[in-house]
């Protein structure tokens, strides 16, 4: 069966913010990414700053307002900072926003040609959930940092002689209505179903939720899409849509091959990590489950990461607090080890660790 929409892979996960210089430091200092390219008023670029930063293949751009008025200064301000982009790297970006249009999907740019001295790049934009889109692009003809109109530029700091993680494993979206963006990305852009979560699978004491994950053909873009359930209490999706007002992206996982290292990196740069109770790891069931993983348990008690086994193989995973002031975006670390899954064995004691965070918060 012939891919309708073929991709190549995440190309940048683009954020607006509200000081793009800071979040670039932040980024930069916190998560050892590598500042390669600037846009701006000095560019010639009158209302806004954008930085680009790399680590592997990972790419993130955040876009901050120079001036009042903008359609950007306005998503800040009702949103806060969050992700209005997963650009989605293509092979033929105008057959591939043609095929998304006639099943549905609303043009946002029709495809267009943008060059300069390092050559071609051709892009088009298509919505999704609340105010998010994919920007589809083809850089195959472009050696420049990033895309015309942005200038080459230094680090803002002396990145790492390690790089804390490579590459974006999944990206997720929290929504009003999840089966009708599972069928839409189905309709789309021609993805699958991957996994399932549904009841007692992602249920706490106090609150629920339910998720589905679709991916693309090669499994190199990977979308899970997460809906509130009823509970006794606001679940951690209803928190992130009355504080972001609306669907949104809610955390980006970053794939790395050394997690311990990473965590520890990044916590010495100021990086909170939600917490995972002792009993957790002392669980004889866990350890029964988990079987030989490549570290002792004590080794990611220590740094609270956590551990999922499944058919495949196994994973460690952790997750940071939000990084901005309203509990929104957060990100995710993860190292596997065979493993495809999504940590459906830690689902509980993360979704408990995230409601106590809540409860401090006083929003649970």
């Amino acid at each position: 069966m012939s891919d309708v929409f073929p991709v190549k892979g995440m190309d940048a996960v683009v954020f607006a913010v509200g000081n793009a210089r800071q979040a670039a430091h932040f980024y930069s200092t916190a998560f050892g990414m590598r500042r390669v390219a600037y846009r701006g008023p000095e560019t010639g670029c009158r209302d806004e700053a954008a930085h680009v930063l790399e680590s592997g293949s990972v790419r993130f751009v955040v876009r901050g307002p120079v001036r009042a008025g903008t359609d950007l200064g306005r998503h800040v301000a009702e949103h806060g900072d969050g992700v209005v982009d997963l650009a989605i790297e293509v092979p033929d970006v105008a057959a591939a926003y043609e095929y998304a249009v006639s099943q549905g999907a609303r043009g946002l740019e029709a495809p267009h040609t943008v060059e300069d001295e390092h050559g071609k790049v051709v892009m088009a934009a298509i919505a999704t959930y609340g105010e998010t889109r994919h920007t589809l692009v083809d850089r195959s003809n472009y050696s420049g940092p990033y895309l015309p109109g942005y200038q080459p530029a230094e680090p803002l700091v002396e990145p790492p002689a390690k790089r804390f993680f490579q590459a974006i494993d999944h990206c997720v979206g929290n929504v009003e209505r999840m089966d009708e963006w599972v069928d839409f990305y189905h309709r789309v852009m021609g993805f699958t179903d991957m996994a399932e979560f549904i009841g007692d699978d992602i249920a706490t004491e106090y609150s629920a939720l339910m998720s589905k994950v679709v991916a693309d053909g090669t499994r190199k873009v990977k979308f899970p899409l997460n809906e509130p359930a009823e509970g006794k209490r606001k679940s951690q999706i209803e928190e992130f849509l009355e504080f972001y007002g609306g669907p949104g992206v809610q955390h980006i996982a970053l794939a790395t091959n050394d997690i311990l290292a990473a965590v520890d990196a990044m916590q010495a740069a100021g990086v909170e990590f939600l917490d995972t109770p002792d009993s957790y790891y002392e669980d004889p069931e866990l350890r029964a489950r988990i079987g030989k993983v490549r570290v002792p348990v004590e080794e990611l008690q220590k740094r609270r990461i956590l551990v999922d086994r499944d058919e495949d193989g196994y994973l460690l995973q952790i997750f940071t607090k939000p990084v901005q002031d309203r509990p929104t975006v957060f990100f995710e670390l993860i190292e596997r080890h065979g493993s495809m899954g999504f940590g459906k064995g830690n689902f509980k004691a993360l979704f408990e660790a995230i409601e106590r965070e809540q409860a401090r918060r006083g929003n649970l």
